[in-house]
C-alpha cells in the first residue's frame, strides 16, 4: 500500500468511525474469494460448454493491492463483481472464517446489513481503493440478506462424513 493510499484509509477511518478497519479488510478478503469463486465457475461453465460443443458437433494484503493495480480492461470485465454477487461472496466467506461466530464477528466491526457493505465498498472506491463499473449503484448492496436469517437461522453444521473426514 503506498504511502498516499495509507493516508487516505486512514483518514477515511477518522472520517467514517462507523466501521473498524478489520470490516475494510475482511469485505477486500471476501472480494478476492468472490472473484477466485466467480473466475472457478465461468472455467467450469466453459468447459461445460465445450462439452456440449463436443457431444453436439463431433482463474496477503500486499499482493491484494499488486493484483488490483495489475489488472487490465479485459481483466477487470471477467473479474468484477456485482453488489448482489459479493454480498452472497461475504456470506460464504464469513462462514467459511467464523462459522456460527460470523455475525457476531461482523457486528463487532460495525456491520449489521449488507448495505454496511455496500458503505465500505464505496468508502473504498472513494480512496482509490476499489473500482465500480458504470452500471455499479450502492443501492446494489441493500437488503440482500437479513443477518440473523443468513449467518444464524440457517446455519448448517459439516458433519465429519461431509468435510471428508473419518
Amino acid at each position: 500500500m503506498s504511502e498516499d493510499t495509507y493516508s487516505a484509509f486512514m483518514q477515511l477511518l477518522k472520517d467514517d468511525p462507523r466501521y473498524r478497519m478489520e470490516a475494510y479488510q475482511f469485505v477486500r478478503e471476501a472480494l478476492s474469494f468472490g472473484q477466485r469463486f466467480h473466475e472457478e465457475q465461468i472455467e467450469l461453465d466453459e468447459e461445460e460448454e465445450e462439452d456440449l460443443d463436443l457431444e453436439c458437433f463431433d482463474e496477503d494484503e500486499d499482493d491484494f493491492d499488486e493484483e488490483l493495480e495489475s489488472w487490465d480492461e479485459d481483466e477487470d470485465v471477467e473479474r468484477h463483481l456485482t453488489g448482489q454477487i459479493l454480498c452472497q461472496a461475504i456470506r460464504t466467506y464469513a462462514l467459511q472464517q467464523y462459522g456460527l461466530l460470523a455475525k457476531v464477528v461482523l457486528n463487532s466491526w460495525g456491520l449489521h446489513t449488507t448495505g454496511d457493505f455496500g458503505e465500505i465498498v464505496y468508502n473504498l472506491i472513494g480512496i482509490g481503493m476499489m473500482r465500480k463499473s458504470k452500471s455499479d449503484r450502492r443501492e446494489d448492496f441493500d437488503d440482500q440478506y437479513d443477518f440473523e436469517e443468513a449467518f444464524v437461522n440457517d446455519f448448517e453444521f459439516e458433519t465429519s462424513e461431509e468435510s471428508g473426514q473419518s
